[in-house]
């Protein structure tokens, strides 16, 4: 027991359990400040906390603090060697006032580091009895001796680390666990397609066959075309419909976040890695992992997708260990990356490893039979979600919206079409959304005749349009009125009213 109560000290304790019950997820911060305090309040010139790797059986620096306590982190010490393996092997606490007799002692790291190690403190750190690993307080200011009371308040700041390391591991698992059942929920939670344009149903018809097959698929376009439903498409579609299928965005994690993303670590690999963690690959295990804006993966990451592609396997941060998993992959981005190969920015090992089936998904203004028809499905569905009163719902579009989404190029596409649907609902008072509720720029400069009109821009584009799929289909009306989804009588209809005859004389 300790013979007296310092209030400072106990004011310290506070404060550090405090910190232990609201900064579980920045664990290194915490222990770091129980190191801290434990230099300070025992009088030490430097002190560290070991933590132990049982699949290495050896022991690595979390914290170090001193004037070598940068150097020194890059060592470790095997369980049994040195002071530190001594305690953690023998689960015992231990004073070592004369360091420079005692043949425990590693002489090499002090060495190497140009630091003299006179006396030395050293607990373990135990979770259930069993030792996790080791704190250690080096060179009693003033070249004093540790004590019995160094010793028992260096056991009480022990168990402080040790509740710090069984928080942030329950968090992490809790979080994992999260995430799993985040990943089970989503994997019922797929896009609906939405789709009678020609284009984009031939482009479903080649995703029937490319399904059946386990090779990678590359989905190009433009940003918001949709490549993500594609992307579910192929799974759903294939044998691995009943397994898991994972999301990456590769642009939305720096590199070395995004490498444990997707082949997860082990404890001890980087700090605030205090448990082994699992990555997206190995949950896609059996299922289709989808890596979204492939382009944009970092240079060193992309051999090991590369590796996983054709052998199956790859390392977690941190371990020697091989992972073999059976992952189908498909990759979709909205760069040229035969340019990126050309300019060295993307592995062209990789590019025609991915490139095996690449499938272009149309922008939608290649589309205009899905428009109308997307833009009333997300109405439906934000109506769901919205708050207003019953009276103020919208329940459809005026004429002139639906002329002018028509009208409209949309550059953001599928996501941009969505997003101005939303809005329309947030900010529209009518029972049919109108077009100042859309909020978009349907005017587009003509040559001979200055600002367009609505109406002139709707025709220009049905013209090109009926004209293109006339000569689709050799100008038969029959096959073409077929194509369209129209009546054969309304087709002749609008090659009359828009002269459509007298512009292919022309």
């Amino acid at each position: 027991m300790l013979t007296k109560i310092d209030i400072n000290k106990f004011h310290t304790l506070i404060e550090i359990n405090s910190s232990l019950n609201s900064s579980y997820k920045d664990v290194h911060s915490v222990l770091s400040r129980i190191m801290e305090s434990a230099t300070r309040l025992c009088d030490a010139h430097a002190s560290s906390l070991l933590l132990m790797d049982k699949e290495k059986n050896e022991l690595y620096f979390e914290v170090a603090l001193g004037e070598k306590g940068g150097d020194v982190k890059k060592y470790t010490v095997k369980f049994g060697e040195g002071i530190a393996g001594w305690v953690a092997q023998n689960n015992k606490s231990i004073i070592v006032n004369d360091v420079a007799n005692d043949k425990r002692h590693l002489r090499n790291i002090g060495e190497e580091i140009n630091f003299t190690c006179k006396t030395i403190l050293a607990v373990p750190m135990r979770i259930k009895d069993e030792c996790i690993g080791v704190l250690e307080l080096i060179n009693k200011k003033d070249d004093g001796l540790f004590t019995q009371d160094d010793i028992e308040w260096l056991e009480i700041f022990a168990n402080q680390a040790a509740l710090a390391i069984i928080n942030a591991r329950s968090m992490e698992e809790s979080l994992r666990e999260i995430k799993q059942l985040q990943e089970q929920l989503t994997h019922n939670q797929y896009h609906t397609v939405i789709a009678k344009s020609p284009c984009f149903l031939e482009k479903l018809e080649i995703i029937d066959k490319v399904a059946k097959t386990d090779s990678s698929v590359l989905l190009l376009g433009e940003s918001g075309v949709g490549k993500e439903l594609f992307a579910e498409q192929i799974h759903l579609r294939s044998t691995r419909k009943n397994a898991p299928f994972i999301r990456v965005n590769c642009a939305a994690l720096p590199e070395g976040l995004l490498e444990s993303e997707l082949f997860g670590h082990v404890k001890g690999a980087f700090t605030n890695a205090i448990s082994n963690r699992q990555g997206r690959f190995e949950m896609a295990n059996g299922g289709t992992i989808f890596l979204d804006e492939i382009g944009d993966l970092p240079l060193s990451l992309q051999a090991k997708i590369l590796r996983v592609i054709q052998e199956k396997k790859y390392e977690k941060v941190g371990s020697d260990a091989t992972v073999t998993v059976n992952v189908r992959i498909v990759a979709a981005t909205n760069k040229d990356l035969e340019q990126q190969v050309q300019k060295g920015e993307f592995r062209h090992d990789l590019f025609y490893r991915l490139n095996v089936f690449p499938i272009y998904i149309p922008p939608l203004r290649q589309r205009p039979e899905d428009i109308i028809e997307l833009a009333h499905f997300f109405l439906k569905n934000f109506m769901k979600e919205t708050k207003k009163q019953k009276e103020a719902m919208a329940e459809g579009f005026s004429q002139s919206a639906i002329e002018a989404m028509l009208s409209y190029s949309w550059p953001g596409n599928v996501r941009e079409l969505q997003n101005c649907i939303e809005r329309a609902c947030v900010i529209g008072k009518n029972k049919l959304i109108g077009i100042e509720d859309l909020f978009l720029k349907t005017g587009t400069q003509d040559k001979d005749d200055g600002m367009r009109d609505l109406k002139a821009a709707l025709n220009a584009f049905k013209v090109n349009f009926i004209r293109k799929v006339l000569e689709e289909n050799n100008w038969n009306q029959t096959e073409t009125a077929k194509a369209l989804a129209i009546q054969r009588t309304y087709l002749s209809r609008l090659i009359k009213d828009l002269q459509i005859d007298a512009i292919e004389k022309a």
